[in-house]
């Protein structure tokens, strides 16, 4: 399957005022003050050359009153009046956007906020598959709220230049804790001074979040005072008296700062595409406005090769990078110290990059659209139509109109149709024989758009890819890899090796892989301290088998595979909050079997289960978790009323000390390997989840391959029995044991 598209949505009248305030006059020879155009052209650019967007749209204010200022006369009331010369340009940003092509919209009565929200919501249904990327680009953060898995909001913190991108977690962090769904709440008690939202006396930001992190949302507040439920006793008497007397104005100031998102505008998503703007008509309006240092920059904005575009360290530079990332955290003073060790590690891995056999990759691209054709006949011959494969709606059609396949168990999409997302279809497998071949499709079609065609053309001259890394791109603490994703290259099946045999090593070199044993397994053991598991690790046992004999009651040597197995399943899936209809699901027993698989898997490791249900206890008691070297997560969820919503906290609350301790170890290896092994004849090339990649030079790699296992196992947790398994060999698919 093709890999997200991006939606860039500018918040144009933030962003000019922004742009206004922050720059010094300047202006055109013939006396036009520009600095808000420039400023905004700036933000624009620097945004679009980082999201390479394949959408563009463009949100303004109409200069009259909205709605709120129907409901609230005061909204906005204290705001200055900007002077003209800002005003001035707002036109001129206009004809700006209209020489790149980009649509403008505004609506009466509706703030850009809201026309950002609208666009952001339904470009989504209007987009099939896979869903947008939205990154909304602002000068303040009255969009946070917005955030969620497919938007983000890009915004600046001083100038022009110093952004920063708020994701979930970033926005959790800003928040001490609360989600972008509980902004508005926030806003509700804490008000707005920007907007003139009132708070309710004697809220401040502290005791907003302490209140929302305790009771969720105005709503749920305000519902257990009425009721005087024990939480609302536990409320400082000043404070619940203050709360009842402004409850009006704190569902008001929640009202005024809740996005319309579902203003009466019309879009068509293809009426958003970008790229096909003239550069000479750029240029030419760039030069009217006598933007000479702007023009060069024109170029860059056409999408070519990430080889070609400036490496994020190279550009950034570290100073910048530890500001941006630790900013507003919030963190221990260990994991304070180890993500600043670990900068320049990261920025060693992005400007080395990694080598591929582009030649390799061209061929079996071809090989793959020959399956891909083979795999589209055979599916319309079983379903009896020729119709889009990815197209979901038709392939719904298809399957439950056409081949009339039941339906039962089926979950449905946000629209109303029957989902035909791979987990469902798996449900369907034994049905239709033309189940099966379409996962195959998808497999496949995802290897040619996601690896095997894009990879050889973001290599640069010498057959290297850099990609770049975020450290903290997963609130585990977990580091996530983009232009390309590095870490989601397939490891199983034919196919997915054949991927990663197109990864090659440097001639006179060699790729060596150091994979930690079954980690997140190892720290478990440790934190529940469940010391049969602990001993098998220190004898170098095997875990699955030993789990299969406990579970089963056989000796170790009567364990089959699929007992095995079975166990396996059940030792990764306690961990991430398991429920027997998953355990059943994911090892492919009975409902009644899997029930009393996890009931006798608690009764032979009781210090397991003590471990999961004292961790939900500490979330509860305390509104976050941390690992052992103090990284916290904040679970603002896990007293919901809704089962879902608190099982779903429940389940991060356990897994974050185990994840989130797995990733603060992997990054004090690459700290320390870093710093021990790092040279011209050992580079580290590579981080997925629980393994390095090294590419070590022939004459050295006897000298390299111990030191960089024992000092990966040595680490500050030496009570945990880490294991690191060395592999080595010309290409990442082929690779032989070496310890």
């Amino acid at each position: 399957m093709p890999e997200k598209k991006t939606l860039l949505i500018i918040d144009s009248n933030s962003l000019i005022h922004r742009a206004f305030h922050a720059l010094p006059p300047l202006s055109t020879s013939k006396g036009e003050m520009v600095n808000a155009v420039y400023g905004f052209l700036l933000a624009f650019f620097k945004a679009a050359k980082e999201f390479r967007p394949e959408y563009v749209a463009a949100c303004f204010d109409v200069p009259r009153p909205t709605k709120r200022h129907e409901k609230f006369k005061a909204y906005k009331a204290k705001r200055e009046k900007a002077p003209n010369e800002l005003y001035s340009q707002m036109p001129q940003v206009k004809d700006v956007l209209k020489s790149f092509h980009i649509p403008v919209f505004e609506k009466e009565g509706y703030e850009a906020d809201d026309l950002i929200g609208t666009i952001a919501k339904h470009a989504h249904k209007k987009q099939a598959h896979p869903p947008l990327r939205v990154v909304v680009l602002s000068g303040d953060m009255d969009t946070l709220q917005l955030v969620d898995e497919h938007t983000s909001v890009y915004t600046m913190r001083k100038g022009i230049q110093d952004t920063v991108l708020y994701d979930t977690a970033l926005v959790k962090e800003r928040f001490s804790g609360l989600t972008p769904g509980q902004v508005i709440d926030y806003k509700g008690l804490r008000g707005d001074p920007s907007d003139n939202i009132p708070g309710v006396t004697g809220v401040g930001e502290k005791t907003a979040i302490d209140l929302l992190l305790k009771f969720r949302s105005v709503e749920n507040l305000y519902k257990e005072l009425e009721e005087r439920t024990e939480k609302a006793k536990s409320l400082k008497p000043r404070v619940s008296e203050l709360l009842k007397q402004y409850k009006d104005q704190a569902f008001l100031n929640k009202e005024l700062a809740t996005l319309d998102r579902d203003a009466p505008i019309d879009f068509h998503i293809k009426d958003l595409a970008w790229k096909d703007f003239s550069l000479e008509e750029a240029k030419t309006k760039l030069e009217s406005f006598e933007f000479k240092t702007l023009v060069p920059k024109l170029q860059e904005l056409v999408s070519k090769p990430a080889s070609s575009r400036p490496l994020l360290f190279q550009e950034e530079g570290i100073a910048s990078r530890i500001e941006r990332l630790f900013g507003q955290g919030v963190f221990s003073k260990k994991i304070y110290e180890l993500e600043k060790s670990l900068i320049p590690v990261i920025a060693d891995m992005e400007k080395i990059g990694i080598k591929i056999d582009a030649l390799y990759f061209k061929s079996l691209a071809k090989e793959v659209s020959g399956e891909l054709k083979k795999l589209e006949s055979r599916i319309f011959e079983l379903g009896g139509v020729v119709f889009n494969i990815n197209s979901p709606k038709q392939l719904s059609d298809v399957l439950f109109q056409n081949l009339s396949l039941g339906t039962k168990g089926i979950r449905k999409t946000r629209g109303g149709s029957l989902s035909t997302a791979s987990p469902e279809l798996e449900k369907l497998k034994s049905s239709h024989p033309v189940i099966a071949e379409i996962l195959a499709y998808r497999e496949l079609a995802k290897l040619l758009n996601t690896y095997l065609e894009p990879l050889p053309l973001l290599a640069d001259s010498e057959g290297r890819i850099h990609a770049h890394f975020d450290q903290l791109g997963a609130a585990t603490g977990r580091m996530s890899s983009s232009d390309p994703n590095l870490q989601n290259i397939p490891a199983q099946g034919t196919w997915g090796k054949r991927v990663r045999k197109g990864f090659v090593a440097q001639k006179g070199f060699q790729l060596v892989s150091f994979d930690y044993s079954q980690m997140e397994l190892r720290i478990a053991a440790f934190l529940a301290n469940e010391k049969k598991m602990e001993q098998v690790f220190l004898e170098k046992g095997d875990i699955h088998r030993m789990t299969a004999a406990e579970v089963f009651g056989v000796s170790p040597d009567k364990v089959t595979e699929q007992m095995r197995y079975e166990a396996k399943a059940l030792n990764f899936g306690i961990l991430y909050g398991m429920g027997a209809r998953g355990f059943a699901q994911s090892s492919g027993v009975p409902f009644e079997e899997a029930q009393s698989f996890i009931e006798n898997y608690f009764l032979r490791f009781p210090k397991i289960a003590e471990y999961i249900e004292s961790t939900k206890e500490f979330a509860r008691k305390h509104g976050y978790v941390e690992t052992i070297f103090g990284r916290k997560r904040y679970v603002p969820d896990i007293d919901s009323a809704t089962p879902q919503i608190r099982a779903q906290a429940e389940r991060v609350a356990v897994n974050h000390p185990v994840q989130g301790t797995a990733a603060d170890l992997m990054k004090m290896a690459m700290a320390a390997a870093h710093g021990k092994f790092q040279g011209k004849d050992c580079r580290m090339v590579l981080q997925i989840h629980d393994e390095l990649l090294f590419e070590i030079s022939d004459a050295t790699i006897d000298q390299f391959i111990k030191p960089i296992a024992n000092a990966m196992e040595v680490i500050p947790a030496n009570e945990i029995p880490l294991f690191v398994q060395a592999k080595a060999g010309l290409n990442w698919a082929e690779l032989t044991a070496r310890l």
